[in-house]
């Protein structure tokens, strides 16, 4: 699934028609994974829980293997540590997603800030970034949030 760091770098950045479909794939994978991850980064007290909601969706998302989707949550979390803005992620997923599939990584991202029980501040801060730069509509953004609170127990 995963190929090496240096191939998967370059093809987050580049763009759309010069990538083969896998690497298309691929990136538009790590992308979505970095999302996630910033959500679990934003939290000032991180816990298990999180990285289960986190693995969880990536599992639902994709369709991966146990070890894919070990491999693919290691390599954002390095990915995350190194970006400095969150447009190439995002334009990716523009490039790469309906307005549904991106409304579902909303409501992932959201399951994983809910995970814990609390949102913080920060997570809510880079949630309605997230879904400013991924164009979701306020509508979208609340139902996504809904949905991730019921998917959680906590109606």
């Amino acid at each position: 699934m995963l190929r090496n760091l240096r191939d998967l770098f370059e093809a987050i950045g580049a763009p759309a028609e010069t990538s083969s479909p896998e690497e298309r794939e691929h990136a538009l994978q790590l992308a979505t994974a970095v999302m996630l991850v910033e959500v679990m980064r934003s939290d000032p007290e991180t816990d298990d829980r999180e990285r289960q909601a986190t693995l969880a969706a990536l599992r639902e998302k994709f369709s991966l293997e146990e070890d894919e989707v070990e491999r693919l949550l290691e390599l954002a979390e390095r990915t995350a540590e190194d970006a400095n803005d969150y447009h190439r992620f995002t334009s990716r997923i523009n490039r790469g997603f309906s307005r549904e599939q991106k409304i579902r990584i909303i409501e992932y991202m959201w399951r994983i800030a809910h995970a814990d029980g609390t949102v913080s501040a920060h997570e809510n801060h880079l949630m309605r970034k997230v879904a400013a730069l991924l164009y979701i509509s306020h509508a979208d953004y609340v139902g996504a949030r809904m949905r991730a609170k019921a998917h959680a127990g906590l109606d």
